[in-house]
């Protein structure tokens, strides 16, 4: 059975973009990102930090709600799209951003919506064990929030997360003031500090290493919407971490469309509750969307929120596979339709204006972000 499972798990996780004829291949679009830079920069009063971690998110707005809600103006998308960075002092500051060579690339496709529960019939999830899956790529993208929540690699010193994770859309939670990341490392037998792993001195155990976060990114969409209808579409934050992780990372895309996904599936991997200590990776189909977020039904659990949702498409101008991140996994959502309570697991898709505010942050630089 256990070898069946490591099968499966090749078979999904190292080939999970294959295409079913060779002569096609799902690839990668090129999209033109608009250019966001800060205009202004405001000192805020230091935040009290008195908020408790939520790993699930509530929304009363569902997949059509979203659909049939008015799109923002330019002023409400500078707006959503100003944040808070919040320093490891304790110090906030509050910067409004200019929205340049706007975008209308990529559309929302219209499907069924579904009621099921987070967990769907059989569990289709994967528990990653040893150090020759966890340490390797791209289950090693995949780290540990010390409020409880996921995150993923996205540069050498950046960690993608989930908003709420940090801030519950009215104050900060308790401990984003001393963030810390964990990273899985092997703990060793035999007291080894293991600089080389032989024979004699394998690893025992996986243990958690763990490294402060310097600053924190959050955008004010989420803030202000409080998690209530448009504040769904921007739960995500960007982390920074106070040295590189010198590890392999993945990179951030542009969300294609659920149809030009291959198979319409995702993945995920992430340090669900239910299974402590360990990572659990899945895939599934993505069942409906809208412009900014994804709904689909994947097995999922709290402390999975902040899972980097990734695909692997064929990249033409370097002419090779690659995987890239198109969202952040928000979590479990409840929505009240009607007065009958139903429920989605949902992910904020990575749209043009949302690659190139994360890609700012990361490299502080719009002429490196133009490509999505």
């Amino acid at each position: 059975m256990a070898g069946l499972s490591t099968l499966i798990l090749l078979l999904c996780a190292a080939k999970d973009a294959m295409p079913s004829s060779s002569h096609w291949k799902p690839t990668w679009p090129s999209y033109r990102v608009p250019v966001i830079l800060p205009q202004s920069t405001l000192n805020l009063e230091k935040p009290q930090f008195d908020a408790e971690a939520r790993l699930e998110v509530a929304s009363p707005c569902g997949p059509a709600c979203h659909k049939s809600s008015p799109l923002p103006t330019y002023e409400e998308v500078k707006n959503y799209l100003s944040y808070e960075t919040l320093y490891a002092n304790g110090s906030l500051t509050e910067t409004e951003v200019g929205i340049y060579i706007l975008s209308s690339s990529g559309d929302g496709s219209h499907g069924k919506s579904r009621t099921k529960r987070q967990i769907y019939g059989y569990d289709s999830r994967f528990s990653i064990f040893g150090k020759d899956f966890l340490l390797n790529y791209p289950f090693s993208t995949s780290v540990k929030l010390s409020t409880g929540c996921t995150g993923t690699l996205v540069a050498e010193k950046h960690v993608l997360t989930a908003a709420h994770c940090i801030h519950d859309g009215k104050s900060y939670v308790k401990g984003a003031q001393k963030l810390r990341v964990g990273f899985l490392k092997p703990k060793l037998k035999d007291g080894s500090k293991g600089a080389n792993i032989t024979n004699s001195a394998m690893p025992e155990k996986m243990k958690f290493q763990w490294i402060r976060v310097k600053r924190t990114h959050v955008p004010k969409g989420w803030i202000k919407g409080n998690a209530n209808d448009i504040g769904m579409d921007y739960d995500y934050a960007l982390l920074e971490l106070k040295k590189p992780h010198k590890r392999k990372f993945m990179k951030i895309g542009v969300s294609p469309p659920a149809r030009h996904l291959p198979g319409g599936r995702i993945h995920f991997s992430g340090y669900d509750n239910d299974r402590p200590g360990n990572l659990v990776y899945r895939f599934c189909d993505v069942k409906d969307e809208t412009y900014d977020l994804l709904y689909q039904q994947c097995d999922a659990q709290p402390g999975a929120s902040g899972s980097g949702v990734y695909v692997r498409m064929w990249k033409r101008q370097n002419h090779k596979w690659e995987r890239k991140i198109i969202g952040i996994f928000s979590g479990h959502q409840w929505v009240d339709m009607n007065g009958t309570p139903q429920d989605f697991n949902v992910a904020v898709r990575i749209t043009p204006l949302k690659y190139a505010q994360i890609c700012y942050w990361i490299k502080g630089n719009y002429l490196d972000c133009r490509e999505g």
